[in-house]
């Protein structure tokens, strides 16, 4: 099938199961669960019973589909060839899965039972516990959504970090977390996240505070602010390429295509210098990336802050006789403190989260190591799912509270 096609297809029935699922769900809710009708006591409960066994059969059937179908052909090979035991249809997987249906079948029928107690009962009633029901409908696939991407990782994760791979998969509690505490990388890796959380962050929204200033200060700024927020249209990937190029070494009898190594030259430097490879400057010169990458973000969100400052405040302070950096400092900062506040810490997560950066123009050597491409190296190079899993759950604590933080900020702003 033709990729266009594919696509296509793929939306027409993701916004058509979308549709159908909200269309049925809420007749189901009003048809079936809390009807606006009013039933006598034996046809409410004969109604409840029919409906609790429709329910149960349809999950049933549901259910087999998914867990005991797919072992089908192994049962008919084994009946085709004479094969077929006692043992392997009640002891096998087959029988058992067949018995864990039709068990969760039944007890979501009971509770399918339970729920439907007061139907038919008041209709007033019904309508309102359905219009209470109805905004969780709309949110069940986002729900899913998260739980199946979100929830089901980090329970995985933190799973696989308490297991051994050359075990078999074997419980092993905490000595993966022993082992990674005691491996030097991993603690250089520490110690770069921890330098990269003091350096970005704040460099990041200074420049962007800055520029947000002084472009809404100049004919041009709009102009000016989409040079500064352009490379946030570059992947880290990309941006990573373009300041590699910029860092390149090339030998003294050739010309020099990385901008550094040509400006040392022409200042009288002796012979290029390989600046990735010179331990602690290697990681100011990849956070250098990081950082003109986020001073755009910082620029948009400060410069729409500033903006929102009532004139009244500033124009008041200028009559007092404030200068332009009493007015920038004293007036205008304590307004937009909780906004640059929030720019810090969303940039704070991306910094503990960096990995493309430093995977693509130092893969962690020359002492440029990170929590993200430590997990990578254990991960897909060791082949050890213990210490990388136990690696990314250290990540998740470290951006956890940050990001609450930041959430509980934002809902206190709305109230």
């Amino acid at each position: 099938m033709h990729p266009a096609i594919a696509g296509l297809l793929t939306i027409v029935i993701g916004v058509g199961g979308c549709i159908a699922y909200y269309y049925f769900s809420n007749q189901f809710l009003d048809k079936v669960l809390f009807p606006a009708t009013k039933m006598g006591r034996e046809e409410r409960n004969s109604f409840r019973i029919r409906q609790a066994l429709g329910f149960g059969l349809v999950l049933f059937f549901m259910l087999l589909v998914f867990l005991a179908v797919p072992m089908m052909p192994e049962v008919f090979s084994a009946i085709v060839y004479n094969k077929i035991s006692v043992e392997m249809l009640v002891g096998g997987a087959f029988i058992y899965r067949v018995i864990l249906s039709f068990t969760i079948s039944v007890v979501f029928a009971f509770f399918f039972y339970v729920l439907l107690r007061n139907i038919g009962g008041d209709a007033g009633h019904n309508i309102n516990r359905a219009n209470m029901i109805r905004p969780w409908l709309f949110l069940m696939p986002a729900l899913l959504a998260l739980g199946l991407y979100l929830a089901y990782p980090v329970v995985e994760t933190l799973r696989l970090s308490l297991t051994d791979r050359a075990a078999g998969g074997a419980f092993v509690g905490l000595d993966n977390y022993r082992q990674m505490a005691s491996e030097p990388k991993f603690w250089e890796a520490l110690q770069n996240n921890f330098l990269w959380l003091l350096i970005v962050p704040a460099f990041s929204t200074m420049f962007g505070l800055l520029a947000a200033q002084l472009t809404d200060k100049i004919g041009w700024g709009a102009i000016a602010k989409s040079l500064i927020f352009m490379p946030m249209a570059i992947s880290f990937v990309g941006a990573a390429v373009i300041w590699k190029l910029v860092y390149d070494t090339r030998p003294i009898d050739q010309e020099q295509i990385g901008i550094m190594n040509a400006i040392y030259l022409s200042l009288g430097g002796a012979e290029p210098i390989q600046w990735l490879t010179i331990p602690f400057w290697n990681s100011i010169l990849l956070m250098v990336v990081l950082i003109w990458i986020q001073t755009g973000f910082a620029m948009v969100i400060l410069s729409a802050a500033l903006r929102g400052i009532p004139e009244e405040t500033v124009e008041a302070a200028i009559v007092d006789g404030a200068g332009p950096f009493q007015v920038f400092f004293k007036i205008k900062i304590p307004q937009i403190a909780s906004t640059i506040v929030v720019v810090w810490t969303t940039i704070t997560i991306v910094v503990l989260k960096v990995f493309d950066i430093v995977f693509a123009m130092t893969n962690g050597q020359w002492e440029t190591q990170v929590l993200a491409n430590y997990m990578y190296d254990k991960l897909f190079r060791a082949n050890d799912w213990g210490v990388g899993s136990a690696s990314a759950m250290v990540i998740m604590l470290l951006v956890s509270p940050i990001l609450i933080w930041n959430v509980y900020n934002a809902r206190k702003e709305m109230r």
